[in-house]
């Protein structure tokens, strides 16, 4: 693929929430009642929940833009259970398969077979689970049944392993408590999981270091429609700060989603940003440096380190050692990616330092098959001398399956 372009202008609908779509789905299938999830996110990683989904008896109807899930008497899966490059799938899925007192096998592919999936067995077998794993990564088997309790999780790794035990935990015998260790990443993931089991009718209570689930009463279940995507927003409207104005629509800035910071720090740099009602707009200013605490932001780390490459003056990002777990090595890939590109950027043991240039030079990426990265180098060709150049892949797909068409429509040229 090769993008370059030297302006962008225009109005476009980013994506629904693919953090809520996942939750969305794995609620609707433990719910008493019949669920309909409106404006979901179709992609390689959602389908993969709906895969999972269905592997425990939950039926799935498609009208449109509407999709119904149907709890039919939950069961174990009767098959390995594939949740290909999705980790959030795997992780997730993990909490429920822990209900059952039949073995659920969970894997995926080589990406996801190499991300950690410790501590969340860890916390299981302390609730009296089996679990046995490739040196505590995929293929993973679990066998319960998980009856709830006081139950001890490192934090500061993966939101997405608390998240899997809430989820799990209203369905089971007796009350969770949750008490968090080694301190909170990507906190705002706890939220929506939080906000989102309240929707469905759970009773749960967040604190920073504690979590409480009252169990055996399951869900009763709701309709629902997913919000956009805020950090799949943040490519086009770091575009817009770029090299012209971009306006994002459907937004909501009231939803929990931690990434809506990108308006703040977009602002921060220099960009010129409004957010009328559902719209965010976002205009070329002349930008300078930030320091950022990427903590609960782990995300927006490739399209920010893009935003601050040309920025006048020394940007830290800091606080997020919990991104050489993700699809790739997400610091490491980064660093190289921009480098390659002509950035004067360091990788530190949870971020980077970026020394801003005028301009970066252009050539060729390596994306390691990381939605975010492919995405960002897309973005960074807006501020490059010549055409961004990678390996021909749909990864994008993972997160925004419109991306390249979104990405013309603001005017940047793509060539597959």
């Amino acid at each position: 693929m090769r993008f370059s372009g030297t302006s962008v202008k225009g109005t476009i609908t980013p994506p629904p929430s693919k953090s809520h779509t996942h939750r969305a789905f794995f609620l609707s299938s433990l719910s008493k009642k019949g669920c309909v999830v409106r404006n979901s996110l179709n992609s390689q990683d959602t389908r993969a929940t709906l895969g999972a989904v269905g592997s425990i008896g939950a039926s799935v109807e498609r009208y449109r833009d509407t999709i119904k899930i149907t709890n039919n008497g939950l069961h174990a899966p009767d098959k390995i259970v594939d949740a290909e490059n999705s980790g959030t799938t795997m992780r997730l899925f993990a909490g429920i398969a822990s209900m059952f007192c039949s073995p659920v096998t969970i894997t995926g592919d080589a990406s996801l077979r190499s991300r950690p999936m410790g501590a969340l067995l860890d916390a299981l077998s302390e609730m009296g689970v089996k679990c046995t794993s490739d040196n505590g990564k995929a293929p993973v088997t679990i066998r319960g049944p998980n009856k709830g309790g006081d139950v001890s999780i490192l934090g500061n790794i993966s939101s997405q392993f608390v998240s899997s035990l809430m989820i799990a935990a209203p369905m089971l015998e007796n009350d969770t408590a949750i008490r968090i260790k080694g301190g909170l990443s990507s906190k705002p993931y706890i939220n929506i999981t939080g906000s989102m089991m309240e929707r469905f009718g759970a009773d749960v209570t967040v604190n920073d270091d504690m979590i409480k689930v009252c169990g055996s009463t399951g869900y009763e279940g709701c309709d629902i429609t997913v919000p956009s995507d805020m950090s799949g927003a943040a490519f086009p409207l770091v575009a817009g700060a770029l090299g012209g104005s971009v306006t994002a629509e459907n937004m909501d800035m009231n939803d929990p989603q931690g990434d809506k910071r990108i308006t703040e720090i977009l602002k921060d740099a220099g960009a010129c940003v409004s957010v009328n009602n559902d719209m965010i707009t976002v205009s070329a200013g002349e930008l300078r440096a930030l320091n950022v605490n990427m903590n609960d932001i782990p995300d927006l780390f490739p399209i920010v380190a893009v935003l601050l490459s040309t920025a006048r003056g020394k940007s830290v990002l800091y606080g997020a050692p919990q991104l050489r777990f993700k699809e790739s090595d997400r610091i490491e890939a980064t660093v190289n990616m921009l480098s390659a590109l002509g950035a004067d950027i360091t990788g530190t043991n949870d971020g980077c330092v970026i020394e801003g240039v005028k301009r970066l030079n252009g050539g060729n990426i390596e994306h390691h098959e990381d939605h975010r990265i492919l995405m960002a180098a897309a973005v960074a060709s807006l501020v490059c001398e010549n055409p961004v150049t990678m390996k021909g892949s749909n990864c994008y797909d993972v997160s925004y399956p419109l991306f390249p068409e979104h990405m013309e429509r603001l005017g940047i040229t793509v060539e597959v």
